[in-house]
Order: C-alpha cells, then structure tokens, then sequence
C-alpha cells in the first residue's frame, strides 16, 4: 500500500471533491420541551483542534489534536463537561525528528503530528500519546499529568499511520493503524518495544480510503472507528479479540455540518461520560479557520453498532448539554490577554518549527531577538503563533520596537501558506508601519513569494500598538484587516482587506503569528508587553 505523502494527499483531494448527498443516522426529536432543555452549540471549540483523540479519566475529559510543523507538538486539552475545554499542555515538548524541523537548511511544513493517540492506562496512572513522524518511525511519550512533564518513552521503527492506542482491560497495549489496510499491532508490558502485528482489514473499493484509526473494546467487543477523508465515518467490529475478524458498518456519509459552509463532521473519537451516555466528537473543515472540533450524542443498536443522533437529517447545531457532575472550576478561556508574566509561554502558544531558545524569553513581557537573517518569513525562526478564534476575532499586540536595528522586520502576521502582516521596518535609522501582502507557498511547500509593501506610514517613539481583524468563516470573502494605533485608543487602518486562501491541503488553519527576523545582520529585539485576542 502506497502511503506516500503524495499518494495521500491525492486520496484525501478526491474524497473532498465526492459529490454530497443523504445521511444516515437517528433524529433527536424537536419541538418545544427539546429547546427548552439547556443547550450546546457546535463547534463546541471554534479554533483549529484536528484529529481529536477524546477520553475521560474519572470526572475529566481529554483530547489531544494534530499540530503538524508547530512546537511544542501534540496539544492536550481539558474539559469537565465535553463542551467548555481549555488547552492543558503539549505531550510533544519539541519536534527532535531532524534539522528541518529547527527551520536548519530545511523546512518541516505540513509534516511532523499528524493524526496521533492519547490514553490512560490505570495500572501505572500514567497518560500515553503515540504518533508516527515522516513515514519514518513511531514515537511514543508518556507523563503522570497531563501539564507534563512529557518524556519519550520509546522509538518503534513500524510507523504506526493514523494510529489509535487501546489500554485493554488486562493492560494489554494495542495499536490500530494504516490507510485502507488497516493492521492492529501489539505492544511489550512496558510499551517499549512490537511483539506482534497483523493486517486485520482491507478496505472495499466502492468504500475508498479509511484511516484515522481510533481503537476501543466496548461491552467485551473490540470496535476500530475510522474517517473516510473528508465525507465519512466507518466503524470496525470484532466480537473475536483485537485481532479480528472485523465486520465493518457505515456510521454518517456526506452529513451536513454545523459550520455554515464548513465541510461533514469527521475523524474523531467516541466518549462516554460518567452516566453511561456516548458523544462522538468529530472535526469540521471549515477554512480559512481550519478544522473545527464538534459535538453530537451516541447511542447504540441492540446489536451494538454506534448511531449518531441527528438534528432535522443533519449533525446538530446545537444539543441538550451532557449531563455530568458539576465541574469543580471553569476552564482557563483559550482567549483574552496575556502579558507573558511567569517563566514560560502559556500553552495556548505554539512555535512555528522549534525555536532558537537562546533567543526569546519571558517575564515583563516576551522579548524576541532576531533569530534568523533572512528576507522570507517562511524562513524566519522564533515566529510565534496562536490559534484564530472563528467566527471572528482580533488580535491586538502592544509592541515595543526601541531595540530594533537597521534591517529588522517585525509584527503580527495572519500565517499560512499565503499570508500577510502589520509590523515595522526599520531602514536608514528611520521606522514606518507597514502592511505587507503576497507571501506565498507552493504545493510542496518552497516560497514563491516574500510579499510586497501595500501601505505605510512613519512612526517615532519606541512603541506601537498593532491590530490584525481575521473573519474565518468559510466562504468568501474570508478578509484579514490591518490597522496600528501610536497611544491604544485610535487605530488606523493601514492598507486594503486580505483575503486568506482556504486551500485544505495546508491542513492547518491561519493562525496570529509574531515575530522579528533580520535582514541585513542580527542583534535586534523586540518586547511585546500586551497580546489580547477578543471577538465581537
């Protein structure tokens, strides 16, 4: 089986062009004592959380999702309820699979995490994530709290594609995995090594590509529940043991989303809360944003396949809440500000590829030193990077620039593979604001584009405040705005409405990035005191 990056890209490119069409699944009933009941809305997350692997460890639930080229890798989120979540850590401290993942001569975009696993195993109450890096290997990282720390516990040289970790009830450890041939594999006591693996189903042709394998042994039976890219949900039965034999059934195809324009719910995990009801939590295309995790109950057959409940033949916009035990705290909101206090960078922060550590810090705010000369930002080291809250939301940085030297760029960029930013350039002892449009990527991820000034205006003193507006929800015009402000009151738009690209295949979503790179020679700082996300 050919699983090759192109090969895979090709597949995932049909499926999301396949014609849409009906759904199946049971209808939660409507009406007046339906809406009276206290309600969620989908997305229960709208911010860039792909490939969620869901969990409940005592009165708690877990999900970790897809990061690819950004570090740390892996995020963990936290929730008490499966609708209110907030991001706990990352279970990949830093992408250590090779020099392009350090933006060192090369360049790891749209590799590193992909769909990977998290679970619990009891026996040793310690929290396991597993993932495949490049084809190449399979990792595995193992921490007593989710917040860390997370170590490597262990490198099997199978790569385990797509792969769903299962902790069976005699703390067996198996893993599902592969792209149409699907195998299960299993594990040594401590994890550390394979003992065994074996090709456990072979997908049908009129069927296509399965992957995104999740693996669980529910009531004595073992179920491997795989996504169809980007249009369906299949699920795997065996009443015979982890190994098969497997009868497969469909759970939804081509079932309209709650993301008006966003693609069908998908490649997600299955949860059951502490009262025994089941939720499936999927994720919805929905660029320029990104995949956006959502929501929706599950019940059962009596024949014990899983059934998602829908809403008027579509998955729910909104639900009756879970019914689970008051939570003991609110979440910790995955906006508002931060004016990097404390030793670290808080977890709703990722990287883009590993940083220079010698050449950031935090306390009294974070100060980036240039890190990279360079006249592309693609290129750029220590550029960081925070998740877009959809539908919209600004970002608003207050910015210090007294230590900018001749050359240095710097600012808030709307980041993808077609990108734009507001920032300084400092040239000639002098300093302006600009917006610059017209950064670009190509299919395999080599710039084709460094950008080009759209407006300007001088500035003096030593600190601006910048402003980037992004609307993410899908369909057109998708428009990014600039504008800068000299006292924090008054801003001023700077330059015309940037349209972000919606292209899937970057896979992640336009993110808030900041940064500061050199072009001429390195030595220049910048401090950002005050980062704020807010929506309407």
């Amino acid at each position: 089986m050919n699983l090759s990056w192109s090969h895979h890209a090709l597949t995932r490119r049909r499926t999301l062009a396949a014609a849409t069409g009906l759904a199946a699944g049971a209808l939660l009933p409507t009406g007046p004592a339906f809406a009276a009941a206290a309600q969620y809305t989908n997305p229960v997350i709208w911010q860039d959380f792909a490939d969620i692997d869901v969990m409940r460890v005592g009165d708690t639930y877990y999900a970790s999702a897809s990061t690819m080229h950004y570090s740390p890798g892996a995020p963990i989120l936290r929730s008490y309820d499966l609708v209110n979540w907030e991001i706990a850590g990352h279970a990949v401290p830093a992408l250590d699979f090779g020099a392009k993942y350090d933006l060192n001569g090369a360049r790891g975009y749209v590799r590193g995490i992909w769909a990977s696993s998290l679970a619990y195993r009891p026996s040793n109450r310690t929290f396991y994530w597993l993932g495949q890096i490049d084809f190449a290997r399979t990792y595995l990282y193992t921490a007593t709290a989710v917040e860390g720390p997370w170590s490597r516990l262990t490198t099997i040289s199978t790569p385990y594609y797509d792969a769903g970790l299962l902790v069976d009830t005699d703390d067996t450890l198996y893993v599902a995995y592969g792209n149409t041939t699907i195998s299960v594999a299993q594990l040594s006591r401590d994890g550390r090594t394979q003992v065994r693996t074996q090709e456990v189903f072979r997908t049908p042709s009129s069927v296509g590509t399965l992957e995104g394998a999740r693996f669980y042994k529910i009531n004595g039976q073992y179920y491997i529940f795989l996504t169809r890219p980007a249009n369906g949900q299949y699920i795997l039965k065996s009443p015979n043991g982890p190994f098969g034999p497997y009868t497969m059934r469909q759970v939804l195809l081509d079932l309209r989303g709650p993301i008006p324009g966003g693609g069908v719910p998908h490649q997600g995990g299955l949860v059951r809360t502490q009262s025994g009801a089941w939720y499936y939590m999927a994720f919805v295309d929905a660029y320029p944003g990104g995949r956006m995790p959502a929501l929706a109950p599950v019940t059962w057959t009596a024949d014990g396949w899983p059934v998602v409940q829908l809403v008027d033949g579509a998955w729910g916009t909104t639900y009756p809440l879970p019914a689970v035990p008051t939570p003991p705290r609110q979440v910790t909101p995955m906006t508002g500000v931060d004016t990097f206090d404390g030793t670290s960078l808080k977890p709703r922060w990722e990287w883009n590829h590993n940083p220079d550590n010698t050449r950031w810090s935090v306390g009294n705010g974070l100060t980036l030193r240039t890190a990279t000369v360079t006249h592309d930002l693609y290129w750029a080291r220590n550029t960081l990077t925070h998740r877009i809250q959809g539908p919209t939301s600004t970002a608003t940085v207050q910015l210090d620039h007294s230590a900018m030297r001749d050359g240095d760029r710097a600012g808030l960029a709307l980041l993808r593979d077609s990108s734009a930013w507001i920032g300084l350039k400092r040239d000639g002892g002098a300093t302006r604001v600009v917006t610059v449009t017209g950064l670009t990527m190509d299919g395999n991820w080599n710039t084709t584009g460094t950008g080009t000034e759209v407006a300007s205006a001088p500035v003096s003193g030593g600190r601006v405040w910048l402003r980037a507006n992004a609307d993410i929800r899908p369909g057109a015009p998708r428009p990014g705005t600039f504008s800068y402000s000299t006292d924090g009151i008054t801003f001023t738009r700077l330059g015309p409405a940037f349209s972000m690209g919606n292209d899937w295949r970057f896979f992640m979503g336009y993110r808030f990035a900041l940064f500061n790179h050199a072009t001429q020679a390195l030595g220049g700082a910048v401090r950002v005191t005050r980062f704020e996300v807010s929506t309407p």
